[in-house]
C-alpha cells in the first residue's frame, strides 16, 4: 500500500546522492525544491474555499485547530504558534494539536501516528465544538490519528479541512475542504520533512494570513493589531501609525498613547480627526476593519 503513494516514489533525479559533491547535491535539492511552490498554485482556489470557511467560522466565535504527527504536526503548531504575536489575536484562536504531545515537539515518537483513537481523544480533550474548524494535515494522507481526529469534527458537525500530498487520499474523501498540493517524490525517498513539508508550510502561510486579513487584523500590507508590549513591538507600532497616516514617529508616539495603545484605533482617530470614543465605535460596528471604518457615513 505505502509503495504506492507518490510520497514514497524514489526521485529518479537523485539517485545516486550519496555519491556527489556537496554543491551538487544541494542544487538537485534546490530543483526539486523549485517545482512546490507550482504545484501549491495549482490548490489556490481549493486554498481560497476553505479560508473563506475558516473567516466564517471565526467570525462566529469558532476557532480554527490544526491537528497532524510528526513534521505535519509540528509545522501546524509552529503556524499556530505564530498567530498571536503576528496579528495580536487571543492565544486560543488558533491551535495546533500534535499526535504524543507537547513532548513530540523536540522528540521522533512516530508510533503515536498509528492510533485513530487517540486522534479523537486529544480532539475532544483540546474542548473542540461544533463552532469550530478543524485543519487535518497529513503528507500521505493517511495518518489514522489525523483520520480519527477528522471524524470526531464530522459527528460533531464542525468544518473540516485537509492538506496532503497525493491526489484522492483517504484524508481528502474524508474532510469537506481537501487541499493536494502534489509536489513530487523527495529527494531522500519518503522523507516528507522535505517537499511535502515545504508545500505544507507554504499552505499553513497562506490560509492563516488570508483568514487574518479577511477577518480585519492587516491593512494594506501593515500589520495593526500588533500588541506594543515590548521596545521592539513598540517600536513597530509607532512605524505601522506613521507608514499608513503620514504623522512623524513622535506623532505617532503620541497618537498611540491617546488612542489607548491600539494601533487600529490611532489610525482612524488621525485619518477621520476623531477621538477615541467615536474611533473605537467606528471600529467595532466594521469588526475591525480599518478600511470598512473609514469610509463616508451613509
Amino acid at each position: 500500500m505505502l509503495e504506492r503513494l507518490l510520497t514514497e516514489q524514489t526521485n529518479p533525479d537523485s539517485g545516486n546522492l550519496d555519491d556527489l559533491s556537496t554543491v551538487k547535491l544541494l542544487e538537485i535539492m534546490n530543483a526539486a525544491d523549485a517545482h512546490v511552490a507550482a504545484a501549491v498554485a495549482l490548490e489556490i482556489p481549493r486554498i481560497a474555499a476553505a479560508s473563506l470557511a475558516i473567516v466564517t467560522a471565526l467570525e462566529s466565535g469558532g476557532s480554527l485547530v490544526y491537528v497532524g504527527a510528526g513534521t505535519s504536526g509540528r509545522l501546524g503548531v509552529l503556524d499556530a504558534a505564530e498567530c498571536p504575536p503576528t496579528f495580536g489575536v487571543r492565544a486560543d484562536l488558533v491551535r495546533g494539536i500534535m499526535a504524543g504531545g507537547e513532548h513530540a515537539l523536540a522528540h521522533s515518537l512516530e508510533g503515536v501516528e498509528d492510533d485513530p483513537a487517540a486522534g479523537a481523544r486529544d480532539l475532544e480533550a483540546a474542548g473542540f465544538g461544533p463552532g469550530d474548524v478543524l485543519v487535518g494535515i497529513s503528507a500521505s494522507g493517511r495518518t489514522p490519528y489525523v483520520l480519527g481526529a477528522v471524524r470526531k469534527a464530522r459527528e460533531l458537525g464542525a468544518v473540516t479541512c485537509g492538506i496532503s500530498c497525493v491526489q484522492d487520499s483517504e484524508l481528502s474523501r474524508a474532510v469537506q475542504y481537501p487541499i493536494e498540493p502534489v509536489p513530487g517524490p523527495e529527494i531522500l525517498t519518503g522523507s516528507t520533512r522535505l517537499r511535502a513539508g515545504t508545500a505544507t508550510k507554504l499552505i499553513l502561510n497562506m490560509i492563516s494570513t488570508a483568514v487574518m486579513v479577511k477577518l480585519g487584523h492587516v491593512y494594506g500590507n501593515l500589520m495593526v493589531n500588533v500588541q506594543p508590549t515590548n521596545r521592539k513591538l513598540e517600536d513597530r507600532a509607532r512605524r505601522i501609525i506613521q507608514e499608513a497616516t503620514g504623522v512623524t514617529y513622535e506623532q505617532a508616539a503620541e497618537l498611540l498613547d491617546r488612542a489607548g495603545r491600539s494601533v487600529r484605533v490611532a489610525i482612524i482617530m488621525q485619518k477621520k480627526g476623531l477621538s477615541r470614543e467615536v474611533a473605537e465605535t467606528l471600529l467595532a460596528n466594521a469588526k475591525g476593519r480599518i478600511r470598512e471604518a473609514l469610509k463616508p457615513i451613509g
